[in-house]
């Protein structure tokens, strides 16, 4: 397989993937609950023929739901999928949301309630900076980061915490607004990024901003820059 062969050669260590934003385990309606299962479960068995490591899932939207409904889904759901690629080692894991709209996961407390319900080895979870700030985790200062960390080791466990998305945000803490921004150049600030680049330099990171222009190239030789030596 071409992309084994050229993962062999690369200089990405670990490599992951994201999975379809139109998969809901959460979903109200029926029909589309069930494409969602099958979806998952086609994507961890494409990471597993591919080699990867993860598959990042947002944990899904209640709608009309009561929430605690909805985690029940998410949990059975999950539960489906990971029988259904048993033989996998590819770990699914939940990502925290902004919180935006009834979306779930926007709460360590959430996203804790699902794993509860699943308690699986191949689950555990993706952090993004943008959602954090927007779901009301105050990051901007170094003692927040850090308090923000501790919140999520206490909850979540740090073990647990595979991967990374490093945005900034355009939206303003606590306001749910899902808006990526280049990194430093909104609202959350660089201290943050600093803060992760030093003390999680074992986790990988993905940066999902802008797309115009160099800002990759840019984004990415900023964090870098901030890496003590």
């Amino acid at each position: 397989m071409a992309f084994k062969e050229a993962a062999k050669t690369s200089d990405v260590k670990v490599a992951f993937s994201h999975c379809s934003y139109l998969i809901n385990l959460a979903a109200e309606n029926n029909e589309i609950l069930v494409k969602s299962i099958v979806a998952l479960t086609h994507e961890v068995e494409r990471c597993s023929e591919l080699g990867l490591a993860y598959c990042v899932l947002h944990p899904g939207a209640a709608g009309s739901q009561d929430f605690e409904l909805a985690i029940q889904k998410i949990a059975a759901g999950l539960n489906t999928v990971l029988q259904n690629t048993a033989g996998s080692k590819v770990m699914i894991l939940l990502e925290n949301t902004a919180g935006q709209g009834t979306s779930l996961g926007g709460s360590f407390e959430n996203l804790k309630q699902i794993y509860d319900l699943v308690k699986s080895d191949r689950i555990g979870y993706c952090f993004d900076t943008c959602h954090a700030f927007a779901a009301g985790y105050d990051i901007r200062s170094e003692n927040g980061i850090k308090e923000t960390f501790e919140k999520f080791d206490e909850i979540l466990g740090l073990d647990k915490l595979k991967v990374f998305h490093l945005n900034d945000s355009k939206g303003d803490l606590g306001t749910h607004l899902d808006r990526h921004e280049n990194i430093g150049k909104g609202k959350i600030g660089i201290v943050p990024f600093k803060y992760i680049m030093n003390n999680f330099e074992h986790i990988p990171k993905v940066i999902e901003t802008p797309k115009e222009d160099d800002w990759d190239k840019i984004n990415i030789e900023l964090l870098k820059s901030t890496v003590h030596k």
